[in-house]
């Protein structure tokens, strides 16, 4: 079923891309050549998006790959917790970021990551540190790092085209009414994208809490993980975090409280407690 999810949630975010190309071939002409385009492209971000977001990710956050012998605890609790989980150990990385939080990342259960923050690991306990494993693990095995990362990438490119548009209509003399509207069909794409790509982020962590609490037979360790990981990056967001790849992080690191509920990449952190709660275990 989580399968079939991904599979409609690509298909609609291709179907997004596709159309916006339709549309802008009739308004400025050759609709199959502007749709065949916009196709091509969305095909060439999917696969770039495959192999190298990740890589980006980790480079961005300056994340660094760790050896067992580096922290052997730490090694320890996520090989337990990955058997637990039926998968394949990740690679375990370090991002020198001053807020405890974490996420995962890669392009495949083969090829995962799960990067902690150095704060995390001394403001959790054993057991929280567990549970927050068993959510990012819940990410890797239901392949969510790749179709957020996707949404997030066509929802990039259909901004960063009508960004090129609305410059164009600005000082591009003859054509720019034809290019404001352009300019419009792909704005209305990308929030459409970028809705896709906030809901899907929203449900995938309910998901993976849920996971976080199976694996470990309690939801007690990652509900007080929750709690405290909300309250620093509330009170201390972080200041380089790019929004981009904010819906990566456990918890919000740009903080939710100022965050409409409409835009934001995590459900609020007592919806997801209570989720926890009605699990009973």
């Amino acid at each position: 079923m989580s399968g079939l999810r991904l599979l409609v949630a690509f298909l609609f975010l291709f179907a997004i891309f596709t159309l916006a190309g339709l549309i802008i071939g009739y308004i400025v002409g050759n609709a199959l050549v502007w749709m065949v385009v916009f196709i091509a492209f969305a095909g060439f971000m999917n696969i770039f998006s495959y192999f190298f977001s990740y890589k980006i990710v980790l480079w961005s956050y300056h994340a660094k790959t760790l050896q067992e012998s580096d922290d052997p605890r730490l090694f320890s609790m996520v090989r337990d917790v990955s058997q637990n989980a039926g998968i394949a150990m990740p690679k375990i990385a370090i991002a020198d970021i001053p807020v405890p939080n974490a996420f995962a990342t890669g392009r495949s259960r083969k090829r995962s990551y799960i990067v902690f923050t150095r704060p995390i690991l001394s403001l959790l306990n054993e057991k929280e540190l567990r549970g927050v494993i068993g959510h990012e693990l819940g990410h890797v095995k239901h392949n969510d790092i790749l179709v957020v990362t996707v949404a997030a990438t066509i929802a990039s490119a259909l901004m960063l085209g009508a960004r090129i548009f609305g410059f164009n209509a600005l000082f591009g003399g003859r054509r720019s009414g034809q290019d404001f509207i352009v300019m419009a069909v792909l704005l209305v794409a990308a929030i459409g994208a970028l809705m896709l790509q906030l809901a899907i982020s929203r449900q995938r962590e309910l998901y993976a809490d849920e996971h976080g609490a199976r694996v470990n037979n309690s939801s007690e360790g990652l509900i007080n993980a929750l709690t405290k990981l909300e309250g620093w990056n509330n009170s201390r967001p972080m200041q380089n975090a790019n929004p981009a790849t904010s819906s990566l992080f456990i918890v919000n690191p740009l903080g939710s409280v100022n965050v409409r509920k409409l835009f934001s990449t995590h459900p609020p952190t007592e919806i997801r407690i209570k989720k926890l709660r009605e699990l009973g275990i």
